[in-house]
């Protein structure tokens, strides 16, 4: 567990608020968010004495010097070279193959599509990406209007930080002290259920506005070429998920593992060479030197708001509102929603981790539920403005505005809130295999 209990009690004054207002004017400036948390870090250590300065620097490196934290670079390098092999496309073909013959069977499958690629990437921005520049074109072609089609892969693509593995689970687990392997196996079902709602919203809204009527009959025939050509695709996840569920390997091991199997298929289909791979490098080094910082600097920020009892603060105030544990829990929705709206996963999950924690344990809610309830209700921060991260990426890929697929994405907001209330007040969805 990478965070504190403070030993002594300190008031919660303006050497609190002040930091936490900075944060908030830094974000209306759009200074990069790695910036603004640092800047508020370093104010809040400063201003409180929570932490000596001189320590930042040793705060900073040991945040990041987490041995799960390897496993991100490498999730992303397994997403990368997932698109540059082909074998996206093919588990595309494979989910075509399979809900095809649906009467709204391409967006359906553009969805099962964005799970197969969820299930080996971890990133949710790799497959909003992936699949949006391989879908897109082809949905609108099957009669989805431009910005309806952009938000349907934006909301199937949320399932990149909820179906394992994801680079959020091994976040969160660090930060707690849970183990991701654990809630990878918890996560599940519950992102089943997501992958399942986005599936069901579009079948009814398909039924509602008559966007595409598919003619094609299912044939077992394509199917099971589809299922041969997709074979070294599907193994991956089999490969990922089977090693760390059967203790073989722990999650970072099983990241390392999916890379080198990716490159291995790719280099003996001749879909890949190795003049390939420093672009692949690159390419992911740079999405990671985005990820990475912001966690450095996070930690501290967290650790000062433990340490000056912003969690009990907190605690202590929803407990003067209600002493309702499933009002407190809708109390606590409320905050993570808001939160994802403004803010990535990652500094949230970083800072509201250890603030809600103790919250959550007081009304009784089990460790690991709370822990898919905040990473499920951050997902759908990623399709709600005006941070909303698969927002931007669908946008730059497709060219449609934000705010118009945002608009589309409100029904596919409504039915992951659903499955984040089912999380929130049924907890065998996600405590089922305990």
């Amino acid at each position: 567990m990478l965070y504190q209990t403070a030993e002594a009690s300190l008031d919660i004054g303006w050497d609190v608020i002040f930091p936490l207002i900075l944060l908030g004017v830094l974000f209306l400036l759009a200074i990069p968010i790695w910036v603004a948390l640092g800047i508020t870090a370093l104010t809040m250590l400063w201003l409180t004495g929570a932490l000596p300065l001189s320590l930042l620097g040793e705060s900073l490196f040991s945040g990041v010097n987490h041995y799960a934290l390897i496993a991100i670079p490498l999730y992303l390098l397994t997403g990368d070279a997932l698109v540059r092999t082909g074998l996206s496309k093919k588990l595309l073909d494979f989910a075509e193959a399979t809900m095809g013959s649906l009467r709204s069977g391409m967006g359906t499958s553009t969805v099962l599509g964005c799970g197969f690629f969820s299930s080996i990437s971890g990133s949710d921005a790799a497959g909003c990406a992936a699949v949006g520049r391989m879908t897109y074109a082809r949905l609108v072609e099957k009669g989805y209007p431009t910005g309806y089609a952009a938000a349907l892969v934006a909301a199937g693509a949320c399932t990149g930080i909820l179906i394992p593995p994801s680079i959020a689970y091994i976040i969160i687990g660090m930060i707690l002290g849970i183990s991701a392997a654990s809630l990878f196996v918890a996560a599940i079902l519950p992102g089943v259920l997501v992958l399942v709602s986005i599936m069901v919203t579009n079948i009814i809204l398909n039924r509602i506005h008559g966007y595409e009527n598919s003619s094609a009959s299912f044939s077992l025939r394509n199917w099971f070429l589809a299922l041969w050509e997709a074979k070294f695709a599907l193994s991956i996840p089999f490969v990922i998920l089977g090693g760390i569920y059967s203790g073989i390997f722990t999650p970072t091991e099983a990241a390392a593992v999916a890379v080198a199997l990716t490159l291995l298929i790719g280099f003996f289909s001749g879909t890949l060479t190795f003049a390939d791979v420093p672009e692949m490098l690159w390419s992911s080094a740079k999405v990671n030197g985005i990820i990475v910082p912001i966690i450095a600097v996070a930690l501290p920020l967290a650790q000062a708001l433990t340490l000056v009892q912003v969690p009990q603060g907190f605690a202590d105030l929803i407990r003067s509102i209600t002493d309702d544990p499933n009002i407190t829990i809708l109390l606590m929705l409320g905050v993570f929603i808001l939160a994802g709206c403004v803010m990535e996963a990652t500094p949230n999950i970083v800072i509201l981790a250890p603030i809600m924690f103790p919250l959550a344990q007081e009304i009784g809610m089990n460790d690991i539920q709370f822990c898919i309830f905040l990473i499920t209700s951050l997902g759908v921060g990623f399709i709600t403005p005006p941070l909303g991260l698969n927002l931007f990426v669908i946008s730059s890929v497709t060219g449609q505005p934000i705010l118009s697929v945002a608009a589309r994405a409100l029904p596919y907001v409504l039915s992951m809130l659903l499955v984040v209330l089912l999380i929130a007040f049924v907890p065998a969805i996600s405590t089922w295999w305990m």
